[in-house]
């Protein structure tokens, strides 16, 4: 029997909110660095506008095919990802 197999899916959906929640929080400090920095973003548009298209296509994936671990925690990391996309877009085109 396979090791991955033979862990109930149950265990891998707690895993994926543990993992999928420790993700936005990371996102979330992100953006409270970015909003205390005086300074022009370091972030380029690329890259914050990228993990948009990411979050939501896992998103919809999640959705799609019932998992709610992938559902729940990148459609927060979407919300999470499109505020630090307006705080970069403001700090690069005010600076």
């Amino acid at each position: 029997m396979n090791l991955l197999e033979s862990i109930p899916e149950p265990i891998f959906e707690i895993f994926g909110l543990v993992i999928g929640f420790f993700v936005c929080f990371i996102t979330i400090v992100q953006i409270i660095k970015e909003f205390k920095s005086k300074n022009k973003s370091s972030l380029s548009f690329g890259y914050v506008f990228g993990w948009v298209f990411v979050y939501l296509f896992w998103s919809i994936y999640g959705l799609r095919f019932g998992a709610l671990a992938l559902l729940i925690t990148n459609a927060l990391a979407l919300c999470i990802q499109v505020i630090l996309c307006i705080i970069v877009f403001k700090k690069k085109s005010n600076v």
